[in-house]
């Protein structure tokens, strides 16, 4: 029996060990290294390292730099994320019906998945730029105004994740089961009434885990930021993302190492807000 049992515990840590020698060397490693950078301070050349400890984390989550971060980077965050799942669901509600042709709408509204985060915002540049795009529009297009210039760096980001919302909404409105949709009309139920009174229950798993990724997709903006702004007008795009990319200089590695970890706090600390929010009115079919 004890053999037994030692084969069977070495045959299950060899199978955990190809992952857990992964999320080490890509994962735990690197988060260690960030945190324990943050509690130096380098010089110049980056050749030396003094030892300051906790007080560079406080002073640098308590600053305005990591503030106005932050800032700016809810703003991405709260134009994104509602836009995102709305039009996700809207798209995904006309699609899913039984019609001739429809799969070509389907592989229409869900393209947007294959292009990557450079090439969108490029797309838009050209098709949107006041000064030089096909269809010049400052209304909505606006990269020169600090007001608005976080409005059409949100624009691209919700363009590209499009198609991701479409295609994992489209399948949580597939699952639905059909006797229900019908037990709903035979009540009397119209169709803005059963998508309220049943889809939209039904999907609400989806819909927390689209919430939480567009979230944490957004608190990572840095892609469009970089190619379409890079930070400006007068950093009224400078996300944490991007104040970390800024912080390459040796002098400014530890500063940027504490805000890395301050991002990571308030990613980790947003998502669970959100399952404890949103997850009271998730409803779960047996």
């Amino acid at each position: 029996m004890k053999s037994s049992r030692a084969r069977q515990a070495l045959a299950g840590y060899g199978l955990l060990a190809p992952a857990l020698i992964i999320f080490t060397t890509f994962a735990f490693y690197p988060l260690w290294r960030v945190i324990w950078l943050g509690l130096h301070e380098q010089n110049r050349t980056g050749t030396r390292q003094r030892w300051v400890g906790v007080s560079q984390y406080t002073d640098v989550l308590t600053g305005e730099g990591f503030r106005d971060g932050l800032w700016i980077t809810a703003q991405f965050v709260l134009l994104t994320v509602p836009i995102g799942v709305a039009m996700g669901i809207l798209l995904a509600v006309a699609a899913n019906r039984r019609l001739r042709g429809i799969k070509a709408f389907q592989v229409i509204f869900s393209s947007t998945i294959a292009s990557s985060t450079a090439v969108t915002a490029v797309v838009f540049f050209v098709l949107l730029e006041p000064s030089i795009g096909y269809v010049s529009n400052p209304w909505i297009f606006d990269l020169l105004d600090p007001d608005r210039a976080i409005f059409a760096v949100a624009l691209t980001g919700i363009w590209q994740n499009l198609g991701l919302t479409f295609i994992i909404t489209l399948a949580g409105l597939q699952a639905v089961p059909d006797d229900l949709l019908e037990a709903a009309r035979l009540d009397g139920f119209g169709p803005v009434k059963t998508f309220g009174r049943v889809t939209l229950p039904m999907i609400t798993p989806t819909l927390l885990f689209l919430s939480v990724a567009l979230t944490v997709f957004g608190l990572q903006a840095f892609a469009q930021i970089d190619v379409l702004t890079g930070g400006g007008p007068a950093g009224a795009t400078e996300t944490l993302v991007y104040k970390i990319f800024s912080s390459q200089e040796p002098r400014q590695l530890g500063e940027g190492s504490v805000m890395s970890v301050g991002l990571f706090l308030v990613t980790g600390a947003v998502a669970t807000l959100q399952f404890w929010l949103l997850e009271r009115r998730v409803h779960y079919a047996n």
